[in-house]
Formats: structure tokens, sequence, C-alpha cells
């Protein structure tokens, strides 16, 4: 088996609560197959909004010198992507965003500076997400476009993604079905079929 490194990014405040939970239960596949995880709580990291500055555009490089300066080399060493996110007025939270705005560095590096990013790698990318109301899976659409161009930008293939509602009445730890769903992905992470679950 070839041992992969995996950048989690952990989009929730709330620690241990529901997003943290599903993520864990995926990354307990992944370890379980051998691969190297990082984990990263996205809201314990000092990370600046971008400012639209366009410094990247002609420098390929962010100007602002903060926590996302390691967070970009945990990018550029990583081949799986697992990013998991709360639903916030059915898209995700603003410290995911916030990240993700921050990556426009990686989008101008490949159309405004036309230069090769990780194109020869064979990256890939989960996005998971966790809604407290008891919807239909439609409310979980507006976070599917911002994710593509995210995984785009970083040059991961968007391979899947699981998404539950309702854990305003069940919380993802009484949730024993999912279980082993999730273990499963995390194993298979790196022989993925794309999906879509939403439980």
């Amino acid at each position: 088996m070839n041992m992969k490194k995996i950048l989690a990014l952990m989009g929730s405040s709330r620690i241990n609560k529901n997003t943290d939970r599903l993520l864990d239960l995926t990354l307990k596949g992944a370890e379980d197959k051998g691969h190297k995880i990082n984990k990263v709580y996205i809201s314990r990291e000092n990370i600046s909004p971008c400012t639209g500055c366009n410094y990247c555009g002609s420098k390929g490089k962010c100007v602002i010198k903060d926590d996302m300066v390691e967070i970009y080399d945990y990018i550029d060493n990583s081949d799986i992507f697992i990013l998991a996110s709360p639903l916030y007025f059915n898209t995700v939270n603003g410290i995911t965003k916030n990240l993700i705005d921050r990556c426009q560095r990686y989008w101008s590096i490949k159309y405004q500076l036309g230069k090769d990013y990780k194109r020869q790698s064979k990256r890939v990318g989960i996005f998971l997400a966790v809604g407290g109301a008891s919807y239909s899976q439609e409310h979980f659409q507006a976070t599917v476009p911002t994710i593509d161009l995210f995984f785009k930008a970083i040059n991961a293939e968007y391979k899947g993604n699981y998404f539950i509602s309702g854990t305003d009445d069940t919380p993802i730890w009484e949730r024993e079905d999912i279980r082993e769903e999730l273990y499963e992905i995390g194993f298979n992470i790196d022989n993925l079929k794309n999906f879509y679950i939403h439980r």
C-alpha cells in the first residue's frame, strides 16, 4: 500500500461536536489503512481575510504572513484533502470560507501567471458537512460550487460529498448507522469512485 499524506481541515469552532466527530469517523478508516494524517482545526489558526490586493496575481505568493503560510505548505505537500464544515445559512461557515478565499493564491498561480501547479500529481478531495435542520438534501446545494472551485484551485479531483441533516435532533455520536459507511470512505480514500451521500 502506498501511504498518502492527508490534510484534514476541520472547519467548525465547536471541537468534538458534530463536524469534528464526522471528520474523525472518516479519518479512523484512513488511519487504519496506514495513511499519514495532518488534522488542522481552522478555528485555532490565525487566518486573516483575503483583501483582494492581487499580490498573488503578480508574485504567486500571498502578501499576508499569518498561519496560512504553514497551511499553504500543508496543501503543497498533501495528496488527499478532507474538508469538513457545518452548514451556516445553507453554505460553509465563515472560518471555512475565509481559508478558501485565501487559496486565491493557487488560482492566480494557474490562471493569471499560467504556471503549472501539481498538474502531474493525482490528488483528490472530499467534502463533509452537517446541517442541524431536518431539510431535504437541497439545503447543501449552495456549498457544492464553492467546494468544486476550491478543489480545482489546488488541483485535487473532487471525489464526493457526505452530508448529514438533522443533527439538532440526533447528533453524530448517536448515529450508529453512519459509522461503517464513513469508515469505509476513509479506508478506501485513495481509491474512491465519485459519490454523493445524504443521510
